[in-house]
């Protein structure tokens, strides 16, 4: 081995051009492999990111208007969702793990000892914090004595609280809810979020749902009528969803996706509506969008993937070249070699350890030189969704097997032909 890496430097010096080169290409195709992975990478978490300030695989139902007629009922009947629904949903669904009801209202006038705003806010039960991403930066989150002694306490979202606090520490502080008295228990971080369906929860104030049904129930709907349904699916629910898609055999607009159908079910039987009419309730299920970002990212992985290795099996192809150049330059010399005694193990060892070094050689520095250009990249402010050059373990592994592969197919033929070379012929050789 130390033969061959002084034999392989040697030749380098020799050849100072031919060998940069050469190197080059397997440098640049290792550079190519690294940057377009940790770039596929950094899209991947930044998305997964976003999508998780806003919940993770949640869905939000809506009542909507029946465009079918059923058990005698017209078409075009509203239906509006109660804190019963929510509960039967709980009770019977066998694919939804967590449900919380939520009650919202707009343009309530709120205000604090400092200053005074027009906030949405909205009346949540406990289990809505954790699965819609409700982080704070300090305070308290709500709990279930916060529900059955009906607190008047208050979780404020970052926007409003600078607004109504400015930089004042706003825990335990007093705010008024259209004349009716809260204290702040916690205030939200600030959330990055590009989604929502009803407004950022920056901008928003979150109380418990029982307080809310009681102090600001809905103006516009019937007494005990819902804003929105939340849910989360079971894990096996959402890991299913891929399958459901590639079994389609129409369009993705016509699948009727689990989780929806199953809600729609149970509030068809409790509102006496056509289990299939679509239009009686409106689900977004986030979990799609999870399901069809990933799809997209992976794609452009695996395009990424494929258009490194091309890359770098180019730069393989050029290390062949110059190893077979190498052999033709030095027949002579493996003539006086197999004369001496020299078996053909020891010239194929020779000229594959020279050309596996090359690449190894080439890949390094091509690795080192991609993940400075990733940390250089990563000192940039970064858009939302894209988290910076990230480069996993995985697409390491994959980057330095794929070298090492290349490395070996490139270096086997060279190494071959001269160890073929009669030792007669190659002593009478003459360049």
């Amino acid at each position: 081995m130390k033969e061959a890496i002084l034999q392989s430097l040697q030749n380098l010096r020799a050849n100072k051009l031919r060998s940069f080169l050469t190197m080059f290409g397997i440098l640049w195709g290792m550079i190519s492999v690294v940057v377009l992975s940790a770039t596929g990478e950094g899209f991947r978490r930044g998305n997964d990111k976003v999508l998780l300030e806003l919940g993770k695989n949640i869905g939000i139902v809506w009542g909507g208007r029946t465009s079918l007629q059923a058990g005698g009922e017209r078409a075009g009947r509203e239906i509006q969702l109660t804190l019963d629904d929510a509960r039967a949903i709980a009770a019977e669904s066998s694919l939804v793990a967590v449900v919380s009801p939520e009650l919202e209202r707009g343009a309530v006038k709120v205000k604090s000892a400092y200053n005074a705003a027009t906030a949405r806010v909205s009346g949540v039960e406990p289990q809505y914090q954790d699965i819609r991403t409700i982080e704070l930066e300090y305070g308290r989150n709500f709990g279930w004595p916060d529900e059955t002694q009906v607190a008047r306490v208050a979780i404020v979202g970052y926007d409003v609280c600078e607004q109504l606090f400015g930089k004042r520490h706003a825990l335990g502080e007093a705010i008024t809810l259209n004349g009716m008295p809260y204290i702040v228990v916690g205030k939200i971080r600030k959330k990055n979020q590009d989604s929502n369906y009803s407004g950022p929860d920056n901008t928003k104030i979150f109380v418990p749902f029982a307080a809310m049904a009681r102090d600001l129930p809905r103006r516009d709907a019937a007494a005990g009528t819902l804003s929105d349904i939340i849910v989360t699916p079971k894990e096996w629910v959402a890991a299913e969803l891929p399958r459901v898609l590639n079994d389609r055999t129409g369009r993705i607009e016509d699948i009727d996706w689990p989780l929806e159908t199953d809600v729609r079910g149970i509030l068809a039987r409790r509102h006496g509506f056509d289990p299939a009419d679509t239009q009686a309730i409106a689900m977004w299920d986030t979990s799609l969008n999870t399901l069809m970002f990933g799809r997209m990212i992976g794609h452009m992985k695996q395009f990424f993937t494929i258009v490194g290795i091309v890359t770098l099996a180019l730069g393989g192809i050029g290390v062949m070249n110059i190893m077979l150049i190498a052999v033709k330059e030095r027949t002579r010399e493996i003539g006086v070699r197999k004369a001496l005694g020299a078996t053909t193990g020891h010239i194929m060892r020779q000229f594959f350890l020279e050309g596996f070094f090359l690449t190894m050689l080439s890949g390094g520095v091509g690795m080192v030189v991609a993940l400075g250009l990733c940390r250089l990249v990563n000192l940039a402010p970064m858009p939302d969704r894209f988290a910076g050059m990230i480069l996993s373990w995985q697409a390491a592994a994959f980057s330095l097997l794929t070298l090492v592969a290349i490395g070996v197919v490139t270096s086997t033929y060279p190494a071959r032909r001269a160890a073929e070379l009669p030792p007669v012929e190659a002593l009478r050789f003459e360049m």
